[in-house]
């Protein structure tokens, strides 16, 4: 389950939920077991699962102004975003010595809270990078330049965006023919808007926000004090939307076998000829490094060609455009508004700004996530509390084994390779083994700017760092605070931070049934992910390797083509569907959570009493579909839909369709709209 706030820094996911800037009224009457009010009766759960569970709470509920959507999710989520800023005041308080985590903690949120002093120096922290770039004369150094902009900020894997800002993006990670070493991939990038068919698209909405795009990049120049602004902005959009006509799908992204492409540094200028590439990796800092994972070839190819047929000013012009808008957050208010009427306004539906002091958290979490992490699980997360949670993970990796074992279709050979990477897993609850080490990340109690700019290039030199050294199996991708899970596939691992792991979605004064429904389905979901179409293409120690007999990977490819084409028929809007190949991964997840964790529930031996006439099994399943509760603005929907590899909350809920013990529980009849014959059902694992 991936993806995470699509306006955060963090770069994680295989996660939970969509990539949402959600929230949700605190005033919540904390209720153990399913949410009755907000079930909506007129609907019958065959014709409408989603609304059946929880169209009473879309009726009532109003999306807050600040907000792109409100889900079940975003509680926790403001519980915690509340909870880590007053972690943060705390450590504060202490009066923390120069140089320590808690210190930088303090100065870092202080340094972004700091308005006055940010309005002060206007423009001024840019001007020596400005200067930097205009005095750019030839591309050789235009390559430098580029080269210098390379950060560690995409995940592969783990993240809904799969391009950056800047030209290209690193992501550092085990390899895929050497899981044991940390290996770095390079990534297609160069755009600023979130997906290639924001540029590419005829659909009447999406050519709506590229007419209101070039003059957002012209009001950034005007702010900025540039003059041509106009042709500035025209010539950065041209040149954008060349680069994302080079760019893959999201959809052709998750094919791993696609993305297996090992060039030697001495290859690049072969393979994709135009920029200067040695150029280019002295300025990254990477000269002395042999190979690379190129994930996308053939955006390499295009981005380097148009590095030599682009004019030299227009990548001035980009490259001073995209570090402007950058850093718009740690500039005068004028810069952040203008990027939040387009990017909050016009591309979300967002009315109006988070308040400042939950954007310093998420700032101070995207930087110091693990200082905060480390004090938040100590206060938020008791022993017996991981205790429960990690009985709950081995009670449902033994009924994903049981589902393996007693599948007729998969060959003994690929079982014992399917149960060695069950065995093998490592889940993570609550909070990491080790804690990130911020000793080379400088901070400063009056230099928000500077603090961001050496926070994003001492995380780039740590992940530098670490290429050809031994890999960290145990190592997590995000902190105790956040409210989500992850599967890693190159690490055969699983992280469920502390802060997920309590109401509504495991909650001990709640029915088994139920908690099987919430955090059991999410739990579930997060196993079954090593065995997507993703994760299956990785073994037990996460090499890409294929395990399959012919025959069974057949099989396999064939039920979840049949899923794919499920989704392919859901349609949120009359001129937009979901792609069922590009959800693919995350569906194939919720189908086989949720198995799995209603056999878990069965083997429980734990019936809930009837509420409201609700019974056990109908409970589990509401517990699930209830976890899918969201209302989204339109255009932040759009956007999921086009850029986020999990469908909208309500197909999910809606999977239930292919379990048998759906149909029994809810007495569904054919004729009824979800209705599925039992062999139309999708059953893969």
């Amino acid at each position: 389950m991936r993806r995470i706030n699509m306006f955060s820094k963090s770069v994680f996911a295989c996660l939970v939920f969509s990539a949402l800037a959600i929230g949700q009224n605190a005033s919540v009457q904390e209720i153990h077991g399913i949410a009755v009010d907000n079930i909506d009766r007129s609907v019958k759960p065959g014709d409408d699962f989603y609304r059946f569970a929880n169209g009473n709470w879309v009726k009532r509920t109003e999306i807050p102004p600040d907000r792109a959507g409100i889900d079940v999710f975003t509680k926790l989520s403001d519980l915690s975003s509340q909870r880590t800023a007053d972690l943060i005041k705390e450590l504060a308080a202490s009066n923390p010595p120069a140089g320590s985590k808690s210190r930088k903690v303090a100065d870092l949120f202080n340094s972004y809270m700091d308005e006055a002093a940010i309005e002060a120096k206007g423009m001024t922290p840019l001007k020596p990078h400005l200067d930097a770039i205009a005095a750019i004369h030839d591309k050789k150094q235009l390559a430098h330049a580029l080269g210098e902009t390379l950060r560690a900020d995409v995940d592969a894997l783990n993240n809904a965006i799969y391009h950056t800002p800047n030209l290209f993006g690193l992501w550092v990670a085990p390899g895929f023919n050497d899981s044991d070493h940390y290996t770095p991939y390079l990534m297609q990038g160069g755009v600023q808007l979130p997906d290639r068919e924001y540029y590419t698209s005829n659909s009447e909405s999406m050519q709506k926000i590229r007419a209101e795009y070039q003059p957002h990049v012209a009001a950034m120049w005007k702010l900025a004090g540039f003059s041509d602004a106009d042709a500035r902005a025209a010539r950065i959009v041209e040149l954008e939307t060349a680069i994302a006509k080079t760019h893959r799908t999201l959809a052709e992204n998750e094919d791993i076998h696609k993305a297996n492409n090992t060039w030697k540094r001495t290859e690049f200028a072969a393979k994709a000829p135009g920029l200067e590439w040695e150029e280019y990796f002295k300025g990254a800092g990477l000269s002395r490094v042999e190979s690379f994972i190129v994930w996308q070839p053939e955006a390499f190819q295009g981005e380097s060609a148009l590095a030599a047929s682009s004019p030299l000013e227009t990548w001035k012009d980009w490259l001073a455009f995209h570090l402007i808008e950058a850093h718009a957050g740690v500039l005068p208010k004028a810069f952040a508004a203008e990027r939040f009427a387009f990017f909050g306004k016009e591309l979300s539906g967002v009315q109006q700004q988070r308040p400042r002091w939950e954007r310093g958290v998420s700032v101070v979490n995207g930087y110091l996530g693990d200082a905060v992490g480390q004090v938040y699980a100590k206060k938020y997360f008791p022993p017996e509390a991981k205790e429960k949670a990690q009985a709950m993970v081995a009670e449902l990796i033994a009924a994903f084994r049981k589902r393996i074992e007693a599948l007729t279709w998969m060959n003994p050979s690929t079982k014992a390779e399917a149960e060695a990477k069950l065995s093998t897993l490592y889940v993570g609850i609550g909070y990491p083994e080790t804690w990130h080490d911020y000793s080379n990340y400088e901070v400063k109690p009056d230099d928000i700017f500077g603090n961001i700019w050496r926070g994003d290039l001492s995380e780039y030199e740590r992940q530098v760092a670490r290429l050809g050294k031994a890999v960290d199996r145990k190592e997590w991708s995000m902190t105790p605070q956040t409210v989500n899970a992850v599967n890693l596939p190159l690490q055969n691992a699983l992280n469920f931070p502390a802060a997920i792991l309590q109401p509504p979605f495991y909650d001990p004064e709640a029915p088994a049934a139920v908690n099987y429904g919430a955090i059991g389905e999410v739990i579930g979901h997060e196993i079954s992910h090593t065995f997507d179409t993703e994760g299956s293409a990785f073994d037990s120690k996460g090499r890409v390797r294929n395990w399959w007999t012919p025959e069974d990977l057949k099989h396999f490819e064939a039920a979840a083509a049949k899923l794919a084409a499920q989704y392919d028929t859901y349609r949120p809007f009359p001129d937009l569907a979901i792609n069922g190949k590009q959800t693919l991964g995350e569906s194939i997840a919720d189908l086989a959570g949720l198995s799995a964790a209603y056999d878990g529930y069965k083997a429980s031996g734990q019936v809930a009493p009837s509420v409201d006439g609700v019974t056990s099994d109908q409970q589990f399943f509401i517990g699930f579909g209830q976890n899918w509760g969201e209302k989204v603005r339109d255009a932040a929907l759009r956007q999921q839909v086009m850029t986020d590899g999990h469908p909208p909350g309500e197909y999910r809920a809606d999977t239930a369709r292919n379990i048998d013990a759906w149909y029994s529980a809810f007495d569904v009849k054919p004729g009824e709209k979800l209705y599925l014959a039992p062999e139309e059902r999708v059953r893969i694992w």
